[in-house]
């Protein structure tokens, strides 16, 4: 879009191109203002903080070649981030941190436009304020994250000498992250490698003994029968050039390294139960890999199919299991295990049938 000033104060005005037109209002700014998400940038125009053509339109109003916009973003607020009575499924708890198990749906800290029924909301009514201010007043505690839709274990810092020492940890990539997955197909012919995204991305087969973690010791006996092929799949991961609130496999030169250690625990009809360990931990890291490699995980909304085939299924079929470190305070490893939710666990029985 030909914009007249990039920002002019909190406005926001431009002359729309022949190639956006028809486009949908929100979605131009969506894809122009990353920052803001799209459901605040609706909000914005319910409020009448958007003109085209110096009168009021609606969210789906469809662009026009040459229509004035003016897109007024409020005044950037301190935002009060309340304490919400939201149970917490604590799998441990100490003076220094604890470690939760986030469940499907939601979100871990506020953004623009959502300041509630966050993890963090949960956080400061349950720890009373006491969380490291490291991250500043929208992320207290948080030292990493997972997707919303994502669930499993969390650990969470209630001073900033312990974040501080995790902190360090992640930068490494020491901390021990084993997730487990659904995916679409199977890896029974999968070769010895492959490439994919123009050379982008490499899966490689693994020896199974050299894999980092071993076999998980949860597995029933007629999964712990079947061969557990093991994959190292690594390309650079950073925001995509399309669509600028996705992430994708990208060059060297504008990505970080990005390295996904995969093993098949079980092959079920038409998809593939597996466990994923971290080298590294980048954003939708793992949903990125295996959706570039060709197996997108069940249910992923922006990675997978536009259509997923288990109906009633809410977003990827990912759960971080085990979380384990260094105890900043005790200085012993230390690590924690999340059981697989109840629907992951129902949907691995019904894919088997």
């Amino acid at each position: 879009m030909k914009q007249d000033n990039n920002i002019s104060g909190h406005d926001v005005r431009f002359t729309a191109d022949a190639d956006r037109t028809d486009d949908r209002i929100d979605s131009l700014l969506a894809d122009e203002l990353p920052e803001l998400s799209r459901s605040y940038i609706q909000k914005i125009i319910k409020n009448g903080g958007l003109l085209v053509n110096s009168e009021a339109v609606r969210a789906s109003y469809r662009l026009r070649e040459n229509d004035e916009v003016c897109f007024s973003v409020p005044e950037n607020k301190e935002p009060e981030i309340l304490p919400e009575d939201i149970p917490l499924d604590i799998l441990y708890e100490d003076d220094d941190l604890l470690v939760v198990n986030k469940p499907k749906g939601m979100v871990v800290h506020p953004a623009a436009g959502h300041y509630e029924h966050t993890l963090v909301n949960a956080l400061l009514y349950h720890c009373r304020g006491h969380l490291s201010g490291i991250n500043g007043i929208l992320r207290p505690g948080i030292v990493h994250r997972i997707d919303r839709d994502t669930t499993g274990a969390l650990v969470v810092c209630k001073t900033d000498s312990a974040h501080r020492a995790l902190s360090a940890q992640l930068a490494v990539h020491s901390i021990t992250r084993r997730y487990r997955a659904v995916c679409h197909g199977n890896f029974s012919s999968m070769p010895d490698a492959r490439t994919f995204a123009g050379g982008l991305c490499t899966m490689q087969r693994e020896d199974p003994y050299a894999f980092p973690v071993a076999l998980p010791g949860d597995l029933p006996p007629a999964m712990r029968e079947e061969p557990h092929p093991c994959f190292r799949i690594e390309g650079n991961i950073g925001r995509s050039s399309t669509d600028r609130k996705k992430m994708a496999v990208v060059p060297s030169d504008k990505g970080k390294t990005a390295v996904t250690h995969m093993r098949v625990l079980s092959t079920l009809h038409g998809y593939s139960y597996i466990e994923c360990v971290l080298e590294t931990g980048r954003t939708h890291q793992i949903r990125v890999h295996l959706s570039t490699a060709g197996h997108p995980l069940l249910g992923d909304e922006i990675y997978g199919p536009a259509h997923c085939p288990v109906k009633g299924l809410q977003g990827q079929t990912l759960h971080a299991m085990t979380l384990g470190f260094i105890h900043p305070t005790t200085g012993h490893y230390v690590e924690f295990e999340a059981p697989l939710p109840a629907y992951f666990q129902k949907l691995l029985v019904k894919l088997a049938n």
